[in-house]
């Protein structure tokens, strides 16, 4: 069985993410935990509570999705910084063996883990393979 870390938030329920998973257990049976990090909002104040909360729903949405296309899941709300949420999660999991980090973002101009070179950090902090995967623009945005 393989097994993969996802780290995701606003795209977690997305198509693109979905459809490579599906593909994924498609070919094997394949275990997913899913690592979403809070997000602090940018149009006003906010406490550690509501965004924990609000990435606990996102968290539940996703694993609802997950297991609706066939996936064996599990998951943890994360820090913000989406690298040192991979962390966390790769050092409470010691004892397991990943396959492979699927991050999804927002696309580029929209994703602020991009702007944060995120996924070239994960990339050169972590000995796993590494899969960006990335939402396609909405109308509002194209």
């Amino acid at each position: 069985m393989s097994a993969y870390l996802v780290v995701a938030h606003r795209t977690l329920v997305e198509d693109h993410l979905l459809d490579h998973v599906r593909s994924l257990c498609a070919a094997e049976s394949c275990r997913f935990h899913l690592v979403v990090p809070v997000t602090h909002p940018r149009d006003h104040a906010w406490s550690d509570g509501e965004v924990t909360a609000a990435a606990r729903r996102r968290l539940d949405e996703g694993m609802q999705a997950f297991v609706a296309v066939g996936a064996e899941v599990t998951g943890e709300v994360g820090d913000a910084n989406p690298v040192y949420a991979v962390a966390t999660a790769l050092r409470r999991s010691a004892a397991d063996r990943w396959d492979g980090i699927i991050v999804s973002t927002l696309p580029p101009g929209v994703s602020r883990w991009l702007g944060l070179d995120a996924v070239s950090r994960i990339k050169r902090e972590f000995d796993l393979p590494v899969t960006h995967l990335v939402a396609a623009r909405t109308p509002a945005e194209a």
